[in-house]
């Protein structure tokens, strides 16, 4: 018997709306004890993922530039100086999830072979992947899921 993405997803996940706010995300994400979630627009259509590291790397809005290296001590102070005060009007500025949210481009179908979302997750380095109906998310199957079918194999 060939399983399928339906065989081990995780139904019924929770999504979030792209409108809401970056802080209501993570209060949501901390509550559910989760480190990311689906994205929806107005039509419950899947259109991106948010996570934990995309809060992350909005707050810490790092480049890795070897610049700081090219300035003389008081211009690397007024540098960090700049780069405070840009943070700190940041935060007044209500920022949503769908600003911060990566757009979902891969996912598999309920009848997907798992051998197919095995070698799609591995090609794209994902820790998890959305299982989609008609536009609509009605799962979603993480590195867990795919070690549990390992772990049964084996056994």
């Amino acid at each position: 018997m060939t399983l399928v993405a339906s065989d081990i997803m995780t139904p019924h996940i929770k999504s979030v709306p792209a409108s809401w706010t970056m802080q209501k995300f993570g209060a949501f994400l901390a509550q559910n004890g989760i480190s990311g979630s689906p994205v929806v627009n107005d039509r419950n259509e899947v259109v991106g993922i948010a996570t934990l590291s995309d809060i992350a790397d909005f707050h810490l809005n790092h480049v890795d530039t070897n610049y700081d290296a090219q300035m003389t001590p008081e211009e690397q102070k007024e540098a960090r100086r700049l780069r405070q005060f840009i943070f700190e009007e940041m935060v007044k500025v209500p920022v949503e999830v769908g600003d911060i949210m990566s757009p979902i481009l891969l996912y598999v179908t309920e009848t997907t072979p798992l051998s197919e979302v095995a070698e799609l997750m591995m090609k794209e380095h994902l820790h998890r992947i959305f299982v989609l109906r008609e536009k609509k998310v009605v799962g979603i199957i993480t590195t867990y899921d795919m070690l549990k079918v390992l772990k049964e194999s084996l056994n």
